[in-house]
């Protein structure tokens, strides 16, 4: 069987951190089944997360009304985008599955981590007009987000305050990665882990441990089947 490559995109400033701990359970786990893992641990990389002209060597076609899409669809054709862009973009490429490791920031990825989707995913290479969702440019790849929250799991309910998880998530799951054409794999929710006993910390890193070994096997079994429902633990 080929080497399955996983990709795992960090972000988070802290390596005392749950999502350091989570990201390094991965991180073993999936190598002790031989597979090749990449992480990309954006905060140390100090990727840069502004879509902006400085992405692209060189003249741009319209200085005075430059539209991101456009001009760097241009550049990705003649070779002329940043390299911290062309090396991501040569990760994303090389993956079978890729996880996205991060808190929740005010119900969403970190800024850091939404720069990396906005740069990274450019039309032409993620996308184009005739190839998105299930004729997407990636839709052999798998894409899971893995990440904390600050709440407990009730209050992101269908009747809690903050709303239903799915709804939170629709944004991220199908907006951008569906979108992308990815099987998008139910998400890891590690629930308020700041709040918890360390018990409790070590039991979600268990069933983080447990999922991760199932996603092995699945890999060789073939493709996911995409659906929203976050995990209940």
């Amino acid at each position: 069987l080929a080497e399955k490559k996983v990709l795992i995109v960090y972000a988070h400033q802290s390596a005392g951190s749950f999502s350091a701990a989570a990201k390094e359970a991965a991180v073993e786990v999936l190598k002790s089944k031989d597979c090749s893992v990449e992480v990309s641990d954006l905060y140390a990389m100090k990727f840069k997360a502004t879509a902006t002209a400085e992405d692209i060597t060189g003249e741009v076609k319209n200085p005075e009304h430059f539209r991101y899409a456009e001009e760097t669809k241009l550049a990705w054709d003649e070779g002329r985008l940043s390299a911290d862009i062309t090396e991501e973009q040569r990760k994303l490429q090389e993956a079978d599955l890729v996880i996205y490791q991060f808190p929740l920031y005010w119900f969403t990825v970190p800024a850091i981590l939404k720069g990396w989707f906005d740069r990274v995913l450019t039309l032409g290479f993620a996308y184009t007009k005739e190839k998105r969702y299930s004729n997407g440019i990636f839709k052999k790849t798998k894409a899971l987000l893995s990440f904390t929250t600050g709440s407990q799991e009730t209050m992101f309910s269908p009747t809690g305050i903050n709303g239903d998880m799915n709804v939170t998530l629709w944004p991220l799951q199908n907006g951008i990665l569906h979108y992308c054409g990815f099987q998008v794999l139910a998400p890891q929710i590690f629930w308020a882990p700041a709040d918890a006993a360390p018990e409790g910390r070590s039991a979600m890193l268990a069933a983080w441990n447990t999922r991760l070994f199932q996603t092995f096997f699945f890999f060789l079994k073939g493709p996911f089947m995409w659906h929203m429902a976050p995990n209940r633990r």
